[in-house]
């Protein structure tokens, strides 16, 4: 197999290169301060005018500023492809809305990739009409690795759907931290490090690298609090843990 490399930008904005393609996920690049309700406290490890070309953007979500904030919105004009959930795709111009277990296919310099839209919930049920639309996905071409994306899922369920469809990942993306927000309350609206190991578990072989972990106020579980999950519940090897700004084999 050939090797998926990926730079930590901050937050859930990871450059990940793969099938000769340059993949963005959920872009965030302003700089710390109070959007909406929510604080960042952390700028971006690189420029938006530093990055370089994208082939696409793999968007979780478009409705919370931790995800999208207003500079990743301007680089959405200039990105071919920008993939993201059905309600996006009706919000935004550009992007395609893809509903779950969809694909698209996406020439790449090295093989053809196949995107899948796949499950995610971000928070528990009964917070569903509040948060939104989520989508994971996951990234297949001939000679690569299977790559899993999260995007702000804090179900364990949704990504057993995911392991059942692609049991054969090799690279998860998870984003985690245990986000809560004041107004729910302990509600988790992304996976903290138990339920990370959880899905860990699910692919034992599978490198974990886990981004979204910091650099927002609301995120309540730090990288360490991963460290010991799965030295705990999983393989400890398993879990990358991801420098900003400096790229990473990830299989």
């Amino acid at each position: 197999m050939t090797t998926v490399k990926a730079t930590l930008i901050g937050g859930p904005t990871l450059v990940l290169r793969y099938a000769g393609l340059t993949f963005l996920t959920d872009p965030t690049f302003d700089p710390p301060g109070t959007y909406g309700n929510l604080t960042k406290v952390t700028g971006p490890a690189m420029a938006l005018e530093d990055l370089g070309h994208v082939d696409a953007v793999l968007l979780s979500h478009d409705q919370h500023e931790d995800n999208l904030d207003a500079a990743g919105r301007t680089l959405l004009s200039r990105v071919r492809h920008v993939l993201s959930t059905p309600h996006a795709g009706e919000r935004l111009d550009k992007v395609q809305g893809m509903r779950r277990w969809e694909t698209a296919i996406l020439p790449g310099g090295d093989a053809d990739v196949t995107i899948t839209a796949v499950p995610a919930r971000h928070g528990p049920r009964v917070v569903k009409q509040v948060m939104g639309q989520v989508t994971g996905f996951v990234l297949q071409a001939e000679g690569w690795p299977t790559v899993y994306i999260s995007g702000d899922n804090s179900s364990v369920k949704k990504a057993r759907k995911v392991a059942e469809a692609f049991p054969d990942v090799d690279v998860a993306v998870l984003f985690a931290g245990a986000a809560r927000i004041e107004r729910l309350g302990d509600m988790l609206l992304t996976m903290d490090a138990e339920r990370c190991a959880r899905v860990a578990a699910l692919w034992p072989r599978a490198a974990i690298a886990a981004i979204h972990v910091d650099g927002w106020a609301h995120f309540t579980e730090p990288m360490d609090d991963l460290r010991t999950a799965f030295a705990e519940h999983a393989p400890e090897e398993q879990l990358v843990v991801l420098e900003r700004g400096i790229e990473h084999a990830l299989a």
